[in-house]
């Protein structure tokens, strides 16, 4: 039972913190009912730094196994599950439905928009982000420590440039926290099972899958050229992702100022600017390809190529993006009409330069 309620602890360990911590308070993309920015307190990089902190100290004095979530990793997954489902349910079927749809789409895509608790001290989406992201940095540590103490020595350093690797990609995330609030799911998604299971499950558990597959086997003695091949990969999405996200971040914040490069340059009307240089010059969902490249590059720094298991982690961005890509080029099209046309006829490509 105490891989079963692990989870839970965990997520009740870092709402606390996010509570008690010290926090940036900014003002987000997202407007309340009179107009008005939404408020958030951040401090996710500061909460996970503490957690997994206290978890390796907790680990090297011998209080806990360095692989416990390895350990634990199915018991943990069905807590996990069965918390999702019930936090489905409550921030659901607590609030009224939707117009013109029906209880399982509720369900699924939620019926609140921004929910904040606490006078916005908790936010629903930056917390279940952080809960997210804090187990699955525990999960990664732990995996690849179970990795390390049953290779009897010959641990293979793939799992070493994995770890490393999405250490930083969940770590540079919180970094960036508010630039975040200026996302897709920020502006355009509600919360329920899909954004509150999905965090609380879905994103801990099956981001590193390549672990559950890897973990448990020999080292491959893949060739260095393959680690560092992954390593580019992956840098080359990190630059593409994070460098779109923060030009546009920049733009809207600061309109009339140049971007490392760049001077701003947009499509517009009366009313809407629409970015068109820099990275946002390269495609319409640049940011997309970066994830995906990011996903392809831990999945070949495992040094399996040929193991099927960890593929999963970057086809399913590719199942999640594409059709985000088309959702978010509809909505946009009914926003700004002729200048989505306009837009669109400048910068040619939907995510993959040259191909799509």
């Amino acid at each position: 039972m105490i891989g079963f309620f692990a989870p839970w602890l965990v997520y009740a360990l870092v709402l606390l913190l996010q509570l008690v911590l010290p926090a940036r308070h900014v003002a987000g993309y997202v407007r309340d009912a009179a107009g008005q920015p939404l408020r958030y307190r951040l401090n996710g990089l500061l909460v996970f730094a503490v957690i997994l902190g206290g978890f390796s100290t907790a680990s090297q004095a011998g209080w806990i196994a360095w692989d416990f979530f390895w350990l634990h990793r199915v018991e943990a997954v069905i807590g996990a599950c069965t918390l999702g489902l019930a936090f489905t349910a409550a921030i659901v079927l607590t609030a009224p439905p939707t117009p013109d749809t029906g209880l399982v789409a509720d369900l699924f895509l939620g019926r609140r928009a921004n929910p904040q608790f606490l006078g916005a001290r908790l936010d629903a989406k930056m917390s279940l982000y952080l809960v997210g992201a804090v187990m699955l940095g525990l999960n990664v540590v732990s995996f690849a420590a179970h990795h390390v103490l049953a290779s009897g020595g010959d641990a293979s350093p793939g799992i070493y440039v994995y770890a490393a690797l999405f250490l930083f990609f969940a770590s540079e995330y919180l970094f960036f926290e508010e630039v975040h609030l200026y996302t897709y799911d920020f502006f355009a998604e509600r919360v329920g099972f899909k954004l509150g299971w999905g965090c609380i499950t879905f994103y801990p558990f099956f981001y590193c899958v390549g672990l559950w597959s890897a973990a448990g086997q020999p080292d491959p003695h893949a060739p260095g050229a393959l680690a560092i091949a992954a390593i580019a990969v992956f840098a080359a999405g990190w630059m593409l992702s994070r460098g779109a996200n923060l030009q546009k971040f920049w733009f809207k914040t600061r309109r009339d100022q140049r971007f490392l490069f760049w001077t701003p340059e947009v499509v517009a009307d009366e009313r809407h600017a629409l970015l068109c240089s820099g990275f946002w010059r390269v495609s319409r969902h640049v940011n997309y390809l970066g994830e995906i490249l990011m996903a392809i590059g831990l999945t070949l720094a495992l040094g399996r190529p040929l193991d099927p298991i960890p593929w999963l982690y970057p086809l399913y961005y590719v199942g999640l993006l594409f059709p985000r890509q088309a959702d978010d080029d509809r909505r946009c099209a009914r926003k700004y009409g002729a200048l989505w046309t306009a837009y669109c006829a400048r910068v040619r490509y939907r995510i993959i330069p040259g191909i799509y």
